[in-house]
């Protein structure tokens, strides 16, 4: 069974800065944007198999660095943005840990195979049918 990781906040690192959006003068004043950072390649939570698999199911969001990096600036507030940031980050680093089923190869039916010849065949007399007439004929 499949167990989610813990991530410990103290190997997250948190940065702030100000977003658009909802929230009128609010938001041009305050740091509600949340970017949560986790360093892949130094974390000790992180086993050698599991740092493997986040670099390659995660590679388009890996920086060169090992840097994992989210970001949240929906909320209004900078401690809620920052609780979806975290929890953003979990769960892409569960869902990329998460054990995948082997893909069981499989054969189309008999029914479809001969249903798809025929359509081709059809579609080749459609085809035939629309030439010019050849010199013999």
């Amino acid at each position: 069974m499949f167990r989610p990781m813990k991530i410990p906040e103290e190997e997250i690192e948190f940065l702030f800065s100000r977003a658009g959006g909802p929230g009128g003068q609010h938001v041009n004043r305050r740091a509600t944007r949340v970017e949560a950072r986790w360093n892949v390649l130094e974390s000790p939570s992180l086993t050698d198999e599991q740092r493997d698999i986040l670099r390659e199911r995660l590679a388009g969001r890996v920086s060169k660095e090992g840097i994992l990096r989210v970001v949240a600036d929906r909320e209004r507030s900078q401690a809620r943005n920052k609780q979806v940031a975290a929890a953003r980050l979990r769960g892409l680093v569960d869902a990329a840990l998460k054990r995948r089923k082997p893909r069981r190869r499989t054969r189309p039916p008999r029914s479809a195979e001969e249903r798809r010849l025929r359509e081709k065949k059809q579609r080749s007399e459609v085809k035939e049918k629309r030439r010019p007439p050849t010199p013999e004929e």
